[in-house]
C-alpha cells in the first residue's frame, strides 16, 4: 500500500516502533541474564519495564486513531536484536561480553531515539499535542537509558585488558614484525 500523507507515514512509523518495542521485550531479559555486571543487569531489567510501558503508550496513541498497533515488522530492530543474540552466544571474557552487550544495546537506543524523534515531530505537525508529549517522554527515557549504558560502559571498559600488541600480531598488520620474523 502506498503511503501518501504525513498521517500515513506517522502511523506506519508508530507501528514499526511498536513492533521494535515488542522485539525488545523478548530480548532484554536474555541480555540481562547474559550480563555479568550487576549494574548492567539492573539497567537491562529496568529498561525492560520501561520498554513494556513504551509499547503500551504507542498502542494507546494508535488505538486513539481508530486502528490497531500491530501490522508492521521492524526489520531494523530484528537485525539489531540478532546482533545482540550473537553477542550472548559468543565465548568472551566477562568484561568483554558486558562491553559488547552495552555496544549492542546502545545501537538499539540510538535507533529508538531516531524513531521517537521522528514520530514526535509528526505528531506535533499533525496537531496531536497529547501524542507529541507522550512520545517526547518516551524519547527522553530512551536518551536516559543510553546515558546509563554509557556510564556503565565507562566502568566496564576500563576493566578490559587492552591486548593491543597481541591483537596487532594476530591481525598481521603490515609494518609490524612478529617475534618469529625478528
Amino acid at each position: 500500500m502506498k503511503t501518501e500523507s504525513l498521517h500515513g507515514l506517522y502511523l506506519e512509523q508508530l507501528r514499526d516502533l511498536y513492533d521494535a518495542e515488542h522485539q525488545l521485550i523478548e530480548a532484554l531479559p536474555k541480555m540481562a541474564k547474559a550480563s555479568v555486571s550487576p549494574e548492567l543487569r539492573s539497567a537491562f531489567e529496568e529498561h525492560w519495564e520501561q520498554t513494556k510501558e513504551h509499547a503500551r503508550r504507542i498502542e494507546t496513541i494508535v488505538e486513539a486513531m481508530g486502528v490497531k498497533a500491530k501490522g508492521q515488522k521492524c526489520k531494523a530492530m530484528e537485525g539489531l536484536v540478532k546482533e545482540g543474540a550473537e553477542v550472548i552466544k559468543e565465548d568472551m571474557e566477562d568484561d568483554v561480553k558486558d562491553a559488547a552487550l552495552i555496544a549492542a544495546a546502545q545501537r538499539v537506543e540510538h535507533y529508538e531515539m531516531a524513531g521517537y524523534g521522528c514520530v514526535r515531530t509528526y505528531a506535533s505537525l499533525l496537531g496531536d499535542q497529547k501524542a507529541s508529549a507522550i512520545l517526547e517522554k518516551t524519547l527522553q527515557e530512551e536518551k536516559e537509558a543510553d546515558e546509563t549504558l554509557g556510564g556503565i560502559a565507562e566502568q566496564v571498559n576500563v576493566a578490559i585488558p587492552r591486548g593491543t600488541q597481541n591483537a596487532k600480531r594476530a591481525a598481521n598488520i603490515p609494518g609490524r614484525r612478529s617475534k618469529s620474523a625478528a
